[in-house]
């Protein structure tokens, strides 16, 4: 298994990853089960802003391993702050985590509870470094936004988004996807719990101040049954797989503290 060739099969999965990827067996690696009960409320953490009025987006593509949404991301327009960060974060992009039909497939898990898909936005810390790639790989470096997704009914927001799926059916495709604000795809309420952790994916960077909303979207079935109409594979391809189950069940703690903004 060479550095590109990871997956979410039998034989490039992510029991495989630590292979070509040590720190798989890291001390913060994520996603985490996390347990309310053993969350620790911290009064001193603010709530998180997000800042993403002006926000531009770009290019929808798949990448291979999930939808991607990607933002200009050269100055200041969509940020995040607050909440356990030092400074804002600017928005790079999002992407979905999610199983099989009629299956879960969140990376985070709530006392073992798992949702039907988990959303990623993707901030890096543009004050102390010059790149998104310097930063990914910073202590410090990124934070990312998790928001769980619910069956029920559907999100009119996500139409946009699923609307645009078959247009990247196939891994390596990108088209056009401007005027997207992901605003639109946060639930009401923003309590989080906040932890450090790493990219879930390799290169599995213990990069990630981790913020997860304890409040999940509702999503239909139909809706997720449109992410499954992507493929893993390039159009170039014979053997052609359904994109799902892309995601990484919950790593060990490792003495790690969940923190929560609420009581």
């Amino acid at each position: 298994m060479t550095g590109h060739l990871w997956g979410y099969g039998e034989d490039n999965g992510p029991l495989e990853w630590y292979k070509d990827y040590p720190i798989a067996e890291g001390n913060r690696q994520s996603p985490i089960d996390i347990v309310p009960a053993d969350a620790v409320f911290d009064g001193r953490l603010s709530p998180i802003s997000l800042s993403y009025n002006n926000c531009t987006s770009v290019s929808i593509s798949n990448n291979g391993h999930s939808v991607v949404v990607e933002f200009i991301d050269s100055d200041e327009r969509s940020v995040i702050r607050g909440g356990p960060l030092e400074n804002m974060y600017r928005l790079k992009q999002f992407h979905f985590h999610w199983g099989c039909k009629g299956c879960s497939g969140s990376e985070h898990t709530v006392d073992g509870k798992t949702y039907a898909s988990e959303l990623h936005l993707v901030h890096w810390n543009a004050i102390k470094y010059k790149s998104f790639g310097e930063a990914a790989a910073a202590p410090d470096g990124l934070a990312v936004l998790g928001i769980f997704l619910e069956i029920g009914d559907e999100h009119r927001a996500l139409h946009q988004i699923t609307d645009a799926l078959y247009m990247v059916k196939f891994k390596g495709s990108v088209t056009d996807f401007k005027g997207f604000n992901p605003k639109c795809l946060l639930p009401n309420s923003l309590e989080y719990w906040t932890y450090p952790g790493s990219l879930t994916t390799p290169p599995l960077y213990e990069s990630v101040t981790w913020i997860v909303l304890k409040e999940p979207i509702y999503v239909s079935e139909k809706q997720m049954g449109k992410f499954r109409t992507l493929l893993f594979n390039g159009e170039e391809e014979d053997d052609r797989m359904r994109m799902e189950n892309n995601f990484r069940p919950p790593q060990l703690l490792k003495g790690r503290t969940v923190r929560a903004s609420f009581k």
